[in-house]
């Protein structure tokens, strides 16, 4: 089985721009929504699910990854209000009998993946993660960090991405550079 992984699309919806959510700018990228959806779909067509580990920013970006499969999904620090109400701050999604812990992350990105370890237990086999803007993958114990990077927003990543997850006979992630 193929899962689509993504994180920190920072999208919001037509015609808005860059508008304040708790005290805090919400930042946009020069991608659009229909922009996104075309790189995407080379990639997503065929995938089962879909998993977005926040920082979606709007609700739009959700609905658009949805015309490609169901979407699981987690809020990050600038989602939106209407974001976070609908999805919660972390997860874990159970596909094919494969526990996928679901989270954005913060603070500084060093030390990340470790500290998105620590919100779940060893029952996980991997662990979604973004805020960075990073992609990696790496493994830790038994357990499979994946911050597929960001697939819109080049401020701190040196090239622009999404992930596949594959649940086959093992568990394994694949980077997708988009350029």
């Amino acid at each position: 089985m193929k899962i689509g992984v993504i994180s920190d699309t920072h999208l919001t919806g037509p015609g808005l721009s860059a508008r304040k959510i708790a005290s805090k700018l919400i930042y946009t990228t020069d991608k659009t929504l229909e922009e996104l959806h075309r790189v995407l779909k080379p990639h997503f067509q065929d995938v089962k699910l879909i998993l977005h580990a926040g920082d979606a920013v709007d609700l739009i970006v959700f609905e658009m990854l949805q015309t490609f499969a169901p979407v699981k999904g987690v809020f990050g620090n600038m989602d939106s209000h209407a974001v976070r109400t609908r999805y919660p701050e972390k997860d874990v999604v159970e596909v094919e009998g494969s526990r996928i812990g679901l989270v954005h992350g913060w603070g500084s990105p060093h030390g990340l993946s470790e500290r998105v370890k620590e919100c779940f237990d060893e029952s996980v086999e991997v662990i979604i993660f973004g805020h960075s803007h990073r992609a990696e993958i790496e493994k830790s114990g038994k357990v499979l960090l994946f911050n597929p990077g960001t697939p819109t927003d080049r401020r701190f990543a040196p090239y622009l991405s999404i992930g596949i997850l594959h649940l086959e006979n093992k568990v394994r992630g694949e980077i997708i550079r988009l350029e």
